[in-house]
């Protein structure tokens, strides 16, 4: 019983170790949108940090059309870093996660 607990527990820190591996490594993965006529693009990494934005000249003269732009892209860039995001976590904790019944449906 213990030697199992034991098992477990060493899984456990060791997918712990993993998904914090992964998070470092999604510092590094860049994800690019661009709102629907490419007047605004903006990249992000899969940690969700903004990294760049690029935005038209033309835009620069209606601050209210450039604030819109702005949100309606920021918020495209972080829902797919999200998505990536929670992708790659939920596949690292899945693959360490004991075979205990019931809690694979956590990680689908």
């Amino acid at each position: 019983m213990f030697g199992d607990m034991m098992g477990m527990m060493g899984k456990l820190k060791e997918t712990q170790q993993k998904v914090e591996e992964t998070k470092k490594r999604l510092d590094t993965v860049s994800l690019e949108e661009s709102s629907a006529d490419g007047l605004v693009k903006v990249t992000i990494t899969a940690n969700r940090e903004v990294k760049q934005i690029q935005i038209d000249d033309s835009l620069l003269e209606d601050k209210e059309q450039l604030e819109d732009f702005l949100i309606l892209t920021l918020n495209k860039a972080i829902a797919k870093a999200t998505q990536v995001n929670e992708a790659e976590l939920a596949a690292v904790a899945k693959e360490g996660m004991p075979n205990i019944p019931g809690m694979d449906s956590l990680f689908k």
